[in-house]
């Protein structure tokens, strides 16, 4: 469709795949870490990033399928560095191991590609009895991004090479609950919307991004920290909302995003030059774009931040 093709200012549109917006950039040198990266947006992210040269640490829930992954994309690229190892984010015991298994590693980590993500399940609580969507899509990210920060740091120093965060949000981002966070009521099932908790984890997502993003500059660390729409795509992220499959399965072609085109936006802020020293910006369709008021909120986005780090401190919440 011909809006799908309108270029934004980084010269990309909708329709400009993750190989097209990295197209001659040489990725040597670097590593990064990927979230989710078993299937869709995730295992695209992953199969770009090593096609440029970076050696990819695949964080999955599902080793097998992580491997099976990983296989599949040495397969088309036999140069291309690899490793899939466990990481579950809804529950913060597997994020400590994973964040111990990969310094144990001794490798560098220049790219952090906060990306898995589950949407609009009923209400539950992870195993550390925190509001399920909440606790995968932002408590996990914050604790790993806080557990390797000091990896991220040390690498740009001693590099001189730029590190980013890179945290994959949505514009349902848009569509939180009216007051944004549900700090009092996070695990409160009455009231509970599973897609309004869905948007109330990816305004976390950006306020995430951005409160780190501020934290850096202060400390003058040579890190960057963004948030990224990927755009509408047919992924397994629809799986529980049955009608949202067959909508998907009528017009996707007409304005629905492949994978390809999906982890594009991710792809251009991880690796572009252009992007050089933007932080605590929101991107969609590899440009700059408008995030929600409460998302650029700077005393929620602090409030976030000291609510979640209480909460990692503990381990969960009461």
């Amino acid at each position: 469709m011909w809006f799908l093709s309108r270029k934004g200012t980084s010269g990309f549109s909708a329709s400009s795949t993750a190989e097209d917006v990295t197209q001659g950039i040489d990725g040597s040198g670097l590593t990064a870490i990927v979230t989710g990266a078993s299937s869709g947006i995730g295992a695209e992210t992953a199969r770009v990033l090593a096609l440029r040269g970076v050696h990819v640490v695949m964080g999955v829930r599902n080793l097998e399928a992580g491997r099976a992954v990983k296989e599949a994309i040495v397969k088309g690229n036999p140069n291309a560095k690899l490793d899939a190892m466990d990481l579950d984010l809804s529950s913060m015991a597997s994020v400590k191991k994973f964040a111990e298994d990969f310094k144990s590693l001794n490798l560098p980590l220049n790219l952090l590609i906060n990306n898995a993500g589950i949407m609009a399940t009923p209400f539950m609580l992870s195993k550390d009895n925190i509001e399920l969507q909440f606790a995968t899509n932002h408590v996990g990210h914050f604790l790993l991004t806080n557990l390797l920060m000091e990896t991220i740091r040390k690498t740009a120093r001693a590099s001189r090479k730029e590190g980013r965060i890179v945290n994959v949000s949505s514009r349902r981002h848009k569509f939180s609950y009216p007051e944004g966070i549900r700090f009092a009521k996070l695990n409160d099932p009455s009231g509970y919307n599973s897609l309004s908790a869905y948007g109330q984890s990816k305004l976390a997502n950006i306020l995430h991004a951005n409160e780190l993003a501020r934290q850096l500059k202060e400390d003058r660390v040579e890190v960057t920290a963004n948030s990224v729409h990927p755009g509408l795509i047919a992924t397994n992220l629809f799986r529980h909302y049955s009608f949202l499959t067959g909508l998907v399965g009528l017009v996707g072609k007409y304005v629905i995003k492949n994978v390809q085109q999906g982890a594009a936006t991710t792809c251009y802020v991880a690796l572009h030059p252009k992007v050089k020293a933007m932080s605590g910006q929101y991107f969609a369709d590899s440009s700059i774009a408008k995030a929600s008021l409460q998302a650029n909120d700077a005393e929620l986005a602090t409030k976030l931040w000291d609510f979640s780090l209480d909460l990692v401190r503990r381990g969960s919440t009461p």
